[in-house]
Parts: structure tokens; C-alpha cells; sequence
């Protein structure tokens, strides 16, 4: 807990150590990211030490930052600092009134005396072995040194010389190809990274420097973190170890071994604040002078926007904006659109298209008052954006770019008729692709982007908490009071005569044997439990994951270049599809294709068979027809898709089949026989060895004696009370496997709180690379609720 102090110190721009990045008093809330923050002020009031018993002290003073805007009033620079323990009385024998004080390891929590002082509405707390101080001395003027730490009035303060690394940056305009430099630039244009057809994800910039040159910049990361922080045109940049080459004839970066970059807001007069994933950087004093430099050079050359950003309440149909918002709640609609609900404080002029979405799929605010829900915007999210907004948390700060103000409900990906009055009403998207910059992510708490917009929302919460409207917007169920507490158990379902053993006992035992025991679940994998989804080949026994909708959608998109015709003798429409700007795909046509043999029994509309059509054309079109198989072409004959992509699609379900074991025959006769169309038959006629649906996890057991891994595969369905076919289609049986796991192993819970499972246990031996070992699965049994008036699997026979 020690109170450092710097005798030669560099000044107020400094960080310390280095790797800390340093967080505007201003900007600081409740709900800030405090992990490797500084806040930085000036004494301008130390109270007195208060003694609350014996080594427990307390004590409060005040910091006034120095270095933000001018002219800023006290309750938006100057904050309360609570000291307990050791730190407080370290605090109070080496720090005085005057000197220059740096924090870290701090909370942020509601000051109780910001109406009484007009200071910040929050205050800082430091305890414990994470809180450190680094002091400068009033009596001391700063210059380069590392600090070392007192810890009494009389210690001897030492410094040493700190180690610098000197790193020199080549102007634009210098830069010859072949080469790896160190350069600073303004950002004029960039696109939000995007997932290769490899691991990496790729981001492309324009940026420019004093010398006026323009240049091209590629970056490849393995990880989404690791790209640049880029938030709006004009953000300055610093990218070290990038390699230079000759491309059309002229310069641009890319990414080279080592390579590491720093961005900043590009805004003049703002907080010059690090942006970075990484865990060290070096930034000192002559950096701060170089991006203040481009900041004043970018504002006089007008390359920033005079207006980045519009509010909702000076959007114009038709146009493209960009837009900062708080993200209220998501919601999925298909496989390749999401619904973001958001606002921005403002009201836009123009009615607003409202999109339905079932309750139950709704993630985040449900409770708000009327004023609030006027002014919710919504969002539709496509194609290769859907994957990132699915990853947002609501109450984020997001910014949208290039966003589409579409008038009209005639795009909406649903065909429900209570929208036809709609047409009037004003929607939003975010069309697919990257072009212009399109994309959209968080914003980081801290972000001086978001000060006025937290500013607009947090008046809107503090009516809110007084608000007699409140209610539900999206309707959800309500809570129901008085009723017991819900809680979990497990019984076998064995007719097995055997005495429950403890986990010592199983392992001791080993194979072939079973046993009863009695545990409680210390972890389970996966995690993300859409991850316990597999295929299953009954045929060969081999387990394969399920596609995501992002690689099947690939696999639909891939065969929708071959456009010859399919020569089968099947009944054939042709559909054009205009192409929809501002799509940049070419124009194309959607096929149906019909057995001449239904045909003739009328039983068309049981099979059809779709070419040319994307995955979202053909989950729409499957929720209207029995059974929708996805063919492509080739070499003049239908053949279905690759069986990576699903061969045949019935409503909301989806059925894949083995690669290894399917002997397709597309073109030969169908329907032979055939009473009832339904996965099993549709597959034999097509000569398909369907995969069947499966739940694998692999769950951690415990008691006293040890611990043990088991496996839950073959009675995982009974064991949820779901079927794992519907489990891939239906919400509902998602969120009661999820509810299951959350009960016997409850997020954030200790081993005392998980409920003791009756288990039993089948042991059996599997060889792997010529050695045998025990394996363990679970078996016979199921999950109940001990109390089925509240818990939402129980049924009329539980009770």
C-alpha cells in the first residue's frame, strides 16, 4: 500500500509506470473500466487523519485536474479521494497541500457530498494492495525519473536513470519501399476490421501527415482487440514496425513482425489518452507534443468532419449518417439480421418504423418510462455485421457508420402484415459489406466522444427513478412474490442395485463398472453452450460440430456462381431479382425446381428444390413450404450443396448428412412409395445419411474425496427434458438447458451453494494412440425441480 514519490519527474503529462493509461477526471463514472487507469490532479485539500480503531484509518482529500479545458467548473475537474487503512496514514505523513498526485488501482463509487461541495459527482476509493500513489512535490520542479517508494517522513528518497527506448518516425512523404519504419499520421478514412477467409482479421486505413501524402495502410491481427482503436476520421495514429511496398504504383504499410500501434482522439484541446490492447507501450512527453501537433495541423487542413456524428433528431430519409448511441436491448431476427434498440436522447422529426420481435428472444431494458421508449430507435444489422453486434452488451455506447435512413417498411425482414400501415414510417440499416466505412462498435466508457451523450441519457435516469409510467415496453412475464425458491435436484432413472461410492472410490474401482454417487458440479464445458451442439453419424459414429450460419452462408454464397441451367427434367421457374442498391452484388435469379412425378400426384409443394438462393432467401422461404432442398449446378445437372451446408430445410430446422457415408441421387426418381415427406424419407430418396442431433458436455464432478470429468452424451436429452433437434431451432430449449446448467452451477457461486446431485455413473475404457484410459459418462438420470409451482420444465405428472 505505499505513496510513492518522484523527485525529478517529468510532469503532469507523464504516466507511470508506463503502461498505466491515464483517465480524464471528467470523464469518470460509476461504471468506468478502472483496470491499469490513472487519474492525475493537484492537491487543493487534505483533511484530517480519522483513527477508526486500531490500524484502521481514514482520510479525505480533494485533486483538481490542471491540464483539462479551460475554464471547466469544479464539479466536473475536481474530485473526492477516500483513503482507508495504511494508505490513509502513509498519505498523511508524505503528501501536502500543492503537490501533484497520480493514482491507480482506485473505484469509482457516487460521492454522497456532490450537491453539498459542487464537486464530481463521483468520488475515488483506494485500499489494499492494488491502490498506489506517485507524488510530485510543489517544492520540486518535474523532470525525467522513476519514482521509489517512502514510507516514512524520514526514508532516504533514491532515484535512478529509467531506460529509453528512442524510436524515430519517417514522414509520409520520405518513405521508400522494402523498408520497415515507425510513423504517425491522421486517419482520413477506415474500414472497421473484417474476418478473412484464414484466422486473421483484416482493417484497412487511409492516413496523411504534415508532408500532405496520402498513403495506404493493411493490418492483419489474430485477435479483434489487437487493431487499431479508430473511432471516427481525424483520430491520430502511431503504428511502429510497419513494413512499406510498392503497390500500382504507389507507397503503402502493412503490418510487419512486431508490428504495435497507439491511437488518440483527434480532437483539439481533448485529453490526450493512449488507446492500446497492449500491455506495454512507451509514450512520454515529446509524444504528447507530436499528436497535439497533427491535432492543430488536421483541424486547419479540414480533414475532420465538421459534424462526425448526427443525432436522431436531425436524421433526413434517404441519407447516410453516423451515429452515436446507448445500446437499450438486441434481439435476433434471422440468421442474418439483428435488431438493435437505441437512442441517443434526441427525438427524431420523423415516425419510426416499430419491428416486433417475440419477447422471449429480447436481450437487455425492458422497464422504461414512455418518455424514454419515444425516443428508441430501431436498427437492423445485416449479413457480416450480425456476428459483431451479437457480441454487444446492452448499456454500451456504440457508434454506427454509414448508416441507412430507409423510408418504408417494404425491406423488413418479415412478412408480418400488422406492418403494411408502416410504410410511412422511417427504419434504419446497416446494410451488409464494408463499403464507405460501414461497421459499427463500442465505444470505451472513457471515450470524450460519449461525455455530452452520458450527460443527455443519465438526466433521463435520474427522472426515471421517480417515474409513475413505468412499464413494460417489450412484455415480459411478471415476477411472481410469495412463492418458494426455486431450486434443482437430480434422481436416477436406473433399475441398477448398487450403493452410491464416493469419486475415490470410482477411480479406484475402474472399468467395466457402474455406480451411484452423489456430487456437485464444479465446472462444465462448453461454456457457451450453443458449443454442446453436435451431429451425430449413426452409420460411421463420427461427431461433427454445427456449422455456424456465417459459414453455411458462405457455402450458399460460393454456390450461387454457378448460374448454368439444371438439365433433370424437373418442372422449372425461373425468378429474377433485380439487384437492390446499394448492394454490391450483381444481379441473379432464383430457381425452384419440382418433381415431374409429385407434379402428377399433386403433391408438388411437398418437395421443391431451390437454386440461387442465399441462406436468408432460403429460411424464408422454408417457413412457407414442407421441405426446401438448396441444389446447385454442375456440369448441366442438379446436385445438391456441399453436405457442410444443410440438405434439406423444414420450417425453422435444419438437417445435414454424412460426407463420408451419403451416396447421392439427385437425378434419379422420387417419391416412390413415399406416404409422408419428412427428414428420413426426403433423405433416403436423396440418398443421404442424415446426421441426427446430439447434446455433448463434458461436466467436472466433486465431493469430498476428489474430483472427476464425465461426460454427458448419450442421455443428455432426458436429462434437460429437451430435444436436442429442437434445442437447434428453438429458444426456448436453448434458455432451458441454459437455466439448467445455471442452477446446479450457478455463475459466481461457491462450492457451499450447489445443490448435491444423485448421479449415476457408466466407467468404460477407450484406446487412444495405443493406450488405454477410463472414461466416465453420465446415464439414467434426469433433472427436477424441487419446486414444480415455479420452475418452467415442470409438468401436470411432476406435481
Amino acid at each position: 500500500m505505499p505513496v510513492l514519490v518522484v523527485k525529478d519527474g517529468p510532469g503532469p503529462g507523464t504516466q507511470v509506470p508506463a503502461q498505466l493509461q491515464r483517465i480524464p477526471i471528467p470523464l469518470l463514472s460509476p461504471t468506468s473500466d478502472c483496470t491499469g487507469k490513472t487519474v492525475k490532479g493537484r492537491v487543493v485539500h487534505k483533511g484530517p487523519l480519522v483513527s477508526m480503531g486500531e490500524d484502521n484509518y481514514v482520510l479525505k482529500t480533494v485533486i483538481q485536474e490542471e491540464d483539462s479545458q479551460q475554464n471547466m467548473s469544479p464539479e466536473h475537474s475536481s474530485i473526492n479521494i477516500i483513503l482507508f487503512g495504511a494508505l490513509a496514514k502513509d498519505y498523511s505523513e508524505s503528501v501536502s497541500q500543492a503537490d501533484m498526485l497520480l493514482v491507480t488501482g482506485f473505484t469509482v463509487g457516487n460521492s454522497p457530498t456532490a450537491q453539498k461541495d459542487k464537486l464530481h459527482a463521483c468520488n475515488l476509493q483506494l485500499a489494499g494492495d492494488d491502490a498506489w500513489m506517485y507524488v510530485w512535490p510543489s517544492t520540486v520542479r518535474p523532470r525525467a525519473s522513476v519514482p521509489r517508494k517512502r514510507t516514512s517522513p524520514a526514508s532516504t528518497e533514491v532515484t535512478r536513470a529509467a531506460k529509453v527506448v528512442k524510436y524515430t518516425y519517417v514522414p509520409l512523404s520520405d518513405l521508400k519501399p522494402g523498408v520497415v519504419v515507425n510513423v504517425y499520421a491522421v486517419v482520413t478514412f477506415f474500414k472497421q476490421p473484417f474476418r478473412t477467409k484464414g484466422t486473421d482479421y483484416c482493417s484497412t486505413l487511409k492516413i496523411t501527415d504534415q508532408s500532405n501524402k496520402k498513403v495506404g495502410c493493411t493490418i492483419f491481427c489474430d485477435k479483434l482487440e489487437e487493431h487499431p482503436k479508430i473511432f471516427k476520421m481525424g483520430d491520430i495514429i502511431r503504428l511502429h514496425r510497419v513494413k512499406t511496398q510498392l503497390f500500382n504504383g504507389a507507397i503503402s504499410l502493412l503490418t510487419s513482425h512486431g508490428f504495435s500501434v497507439v491511437t488518440f482522439d483527434g480532437t483539439v484541446g481533448s485529453p490526450v489518452v493512449p488507446r492500446t490492447s497492449s500491455g506495454s507501450f512507451k509514450f512520454g512527453e515529446e509524444d504528447c507534443q507530436v499528436v497535439e501537433a497533427l491535432r492543430t495541423w488536421a483541424a486547419n487542413q479540414s480533414l475532420v468532419p465538421a459534424e462526425p456524428c448526427v443525432p436522431l433528431s436531425a436524421v433526413q430519409p434517404k441519407t447516410y449518417f453516423d451515429l452515436t448511441c446507448q445500446l437499450l436491448a438486441k434481439a435476433p431476427v434471422d440468421s442474418s439480421c439483428t435488431l438493435l434498440k437505441v437512442w441517443d436522447g434526441s427525438k427524431c422529426p420523423h415516425p419510426l418504423l416499430d419491428v416486433f420481435v417475440e419477447p422471449n428472444t429480447l436481450e437487455g431494458s425492458r422497464m422504461l418510462s414512455k418518455d424514454m421508449a419515444n425516443l428508441t430507435a430501431n436498427v437492423l444489422v445485416y449479413d457480416n455485421h450480425v456476428e459483431v453486434a451479437r457480441q454487444f452488451k446492452p448499456g454500451s455506447y456504440l457508434r454506427i457508420y454509414n448508416l441507412h435512413a430507409v423510408p418504408g417498411a417494404s425491406r423488413l425482414p418479415s412478412n408480418d402484415s400488422g406492418q403494411s400501415d408502416q410504410t410511412e414510417h422511417l427504419g434504419f440499416h446497416l446494410h451488409g459489406g464494408t463499403s464507405y466505412g460501414r461497421g459499427l462498435r463500442v465505444l470505451p466508457e472513457d471515450s470524450p466522444d460519449i461525455l455530452d451523450l452520458k450527460r443527455i441519457l443519465e438526466t433521463f435516469a435520474d427522472s426515471d427513478i421517480n417515474d409513475s409510467s413505468m412499464f413494460e415496453v417489450w412484455s415480459t412475464p411478471p415476477e411472481s412474490f410469495g412463492t418458494a425458491p426455486d431450486e434443482i435436484a437430480t434422481e436416477r432413472t436406473c433399475d441398477h442395485t448398487v450403493e452410491q461410492v464416493s469419486l475415490a472410490e470410482v477411480k479406484s474401482r475402474g472399468p467395466p463398472q457402474v455406480f451411484h454417487v452423489q456430487v456437485q458440479l464444479k465446472s462444465y464445458q462448453p461454456q457457451r453452450l450453443y458449443q454442446s451442439l453436435k451431429l451425430f453419424c449413426h452409420k460411421c459414429k463420427t461427431i461433427r460440430d454445427v456449422p455456424d450460419d456465417v459459414t453455411v452462408g458462405g457455402l450458399f454464397s460460393e454456390a450461387q456462381k454457378d448460374v448454368g441451367p439444371c438439365n433433370n427434367g424437373y418442372w422449372t421457374l425461373a425468378l429474377p431479382l433485380p439487384r437492390e442498391p446499394p448492394s454490391e452484388s450483381p444481379s441473379r435469379t432464383l430457381t425452384l425446381l419440382m418433381s415431374s412425378q409429385l407434379m402428377g400426384k399433386g403433391k408438388e409443394k411437398e418437395l421443391i428444390f431451390l437454386k440461387g438462393a442465399t441462406l436468408e432467401e432460403t429460411c424464408r422461404i422454408a417457413s412457407a413450404y414442407s421441405n426446401i432442398v438448396p441444389v446447385t449446378s454442375l456440369q448441366g445437372t442438379m446436385t445438391l450443396l456441399d453436405l457442410s451446408a444443410p440438405f434439406l430445410f423444414r420450417g425453422t430446422k435444419k438437417y445435414y448428412g454424412c460426407k463420408q457415408c451419403s451416396q447421392l441421387k439427385v437425378g434419379e426418381s422420387l417419391g416412390e412409395g413415399v406416404k409422408v415427406w419428412d427428414e428420413e424419407s426426403v433423405a433416403d430418396a436423396l440418398g443421404v445419411q442424415l446426421l441426427q442431433y446430439g447434446l455433448l458436455m463434458k461436466l467436472e464432478l466433486q465431493d469430498g474425496t476428489g474430483s472427476l470429468e464425465a461426460l454427458l452424451w448419450r442421455d443428455a436429452e432426458s436429462f434437460f427434458h429437451v430435444s436436442a433437434e429442437d434445442t437447434a431451432a428453438d429458444q426456448e430449449a436453448q434458455d432451458r438447458v441454459q437455466e439448467t446448467m445455471d442452477r446446479l452451477c450457478p455463475p459466481g457461486s461457491s462450492t457451499a451453494e450447489r445443490p448435491w446431485m444423485d448421479l449415476c455413473l457408466s466407467a468404460y475404457t477407450v484406446e487412444e494412440n495405443g493406450q488405454r484410459r477410463a472414461c466416465y459418462q453420465i446415464c439414467h438420470t434426469d433433472t427436477r425441480s424441487t419446486n414444480p409451482y415455479t420452475h418452467p420444465h415442470a409438468t401436470p405428472s411432476d406435481t
